[in-house]
């Protein structure tokens, strides 16, 4: 696999990854706004551990 498929491939988990993050958050917090959800979905993949 090149270095481009590899990126490629990367980026799609990532955009996988933050779509169930959203998801999930909107599905808990109904209340909260657009805004407020994105900012919530920004701090969770900032602040996570591995």
């Amino acid at each position: 696999m090149s270095v481009a498929d590899k990126l490629k491939v990367s980026m799609a988990l990532f955009h996988s990854a933050w779509q169930l993050k959203y998801a999930a958050i909107r599905q808990f917090h109904p209340e909260l706004s657009e805004a407020e959800v994105r900012q919530k979905v920004k701090e969770a993949f900032l602040y996570a551990r591995s």
